[in-house]
C-alpha cells in the first residue's frame, strides 16, 4: 500500500524506502527496499507518521532489501580477518515498533532469512512465505525445450465459462464497526457509510450517499477500479493498493461534494463529478 499524500503527490512510482500494499483482503503488506533503519524512520515519518490506520494487519515483506554482507569483527592482533558469513539480519524490532507506533498490527514476516526468522518469532511474527518450498522449485527447474515433432494430434478439451460475479447492493446505513466486501465484483451502496465503517470490492464501488468511512477498490489489484460517491468525507480510500488516509485533508473542491477515485498510471486521483 502506498500512501498518497495531497499536497505533494506522492505515489507508488516515487523512489523510497518501503511500500504499503494490499496482499489479500483486509491485510497489508509493508514491502521494504532497505535496511537502514535511520533512513526508513525518516521516510516512514514523512509518508505514514500516525497513519490513523486502526491497528490493521501487517505482514512484513523483506523479500526487496537489498543483501549486504554483514560486517566482519574486527580480528585480534596476529590473526587473519574473519570470513563475512552472510547479510546483516534486518533490525526487525525496530521495524515493529514503527509500525505498532502508527497503529498497526504487524502479524507475519515474508522473505525473511533464517536469523531474522528467528527474531520474527520471538516478537510474536508468524512466517509468511509467499508460496511453498516445492512451487518455487517447479518455478526454478528448466524448462524441457522439445526440438522435433513427428506427430500433431489436436485434443478438443471442453471450455469451462466461469460468469461474473453479481453486483452486491447494500441498501442501509452502515455503522462504525461494518465491513461489507464484494467477492469478485462491484459493490453498490445505497445508504451512508459512517465514520469507522468499511467497503471493499475487488470491482469498483458506487455509493449513492456520503462516503465517510474506509473504501477499498480494486482489492485484488484491478487497477481500472474506481470509487464513486455522492459526497467525498472518507477516512480512507484505496485503488488496487495505493491508499490515502484522511491525515491528508481532501482537496477543497472534492470534499463533501460528488467525486470518483482512480488510478492514473500509479497515482491515485481525486476528480468531481458532474453534478
Amino acid at each position: 500500500m502506498t500512501k498518497e499524500s495531497g499536497g505533494r503527490n506522492k505515489s507508488a512510482a516515487r523512489a523510497g524506502t518501503f511500500e504499503l500494499k494490499s496482499r489479500r483482503f483486509n491485510l497489508l503488506g509493508l514491502v521494504l527496499h532497505t535496511a537502514d533503519m535511520a533512513e526508513l524512520a525518516a521516510d516512514w515519518a514523512e509518508r505514514a507518521g500516525q497513519g490513523g490506520f486502526e491497528h490493521e494487519p501487517v505482514v512484513i515483506d523483506l523479500s526487496g532489501v537489498p543483501r549486504l554482507p554483514a560486517a566482519a569483527a574486527a580480528p585480534a592482533e596476529g590473526q587473519a580477518p574473519l570470513a563475512l558469513d552472510g547479510p546483516a539480519p534486518v533490525d526487525l524490532k525496530t521495524i515493529v515498533g514503527l509500525l505498532r507506533a502508527s497503529q498497526l498490527q504487524p502479524v507475519a514476516v515474508a522473505g525473511a532469512t533464517a536469523e531474522e526468522l528467528a527474531l520474527a518469532h520471538e516478537l510474536g511474527l508468524a512466517d509468511a512465505a509467499d508460496e511453498p518450498a516445492t512451487e518455487r522449485a517447479v518455478q526454478a527447474a528448466p524448462a524441457e525445450v522439445v526440438r522435433e515433432i513427428t506427430v500433431e494430434k489436436i485434443i478438443e478439451r471442453p471450455v469451462t465459462v466461469v460468469a461474473p460475479a453479481p453486483t452486491l447492493v447494500v441498501d442501509k446505513p452502515l455503522r462504525s464497526g461494518q465491513q461489507v466486501y464484494a467477492k469478485g465484483g462491484d459493490l453498490v451502496v445505497l445508504a451512508v457509510v459512517s465514520h469507522g465503517a468499511e467497503v471493499i470490492a475487488d470491482g469498483s464501488i458506487h455509493i449513492y450517499a456520503p462516503l465517510r468511512g474506509k473504501a477499498i477498490a480494486g482489492a485484488r489489484g484491478d487497477t481500472s477500479a474506481r470509487i464513486y460517491t455522492q459526497s467525498l468525507e472518507a477516512e480512507l480510500l484505496a485503488v488496487a493498493g495505493i491508499y490515502r488516509t484522511a491525515e491528508n485533508p481532501l482537496p477543497a473542491e472534492v470534499a463533501g461534494k460528488p467525486a470518483q477515485v482512480y488510478l492514473q498510471g500509479e497515482k491515485l486521483l481525486l476528480q468531481p463529478l458532474p453534478t
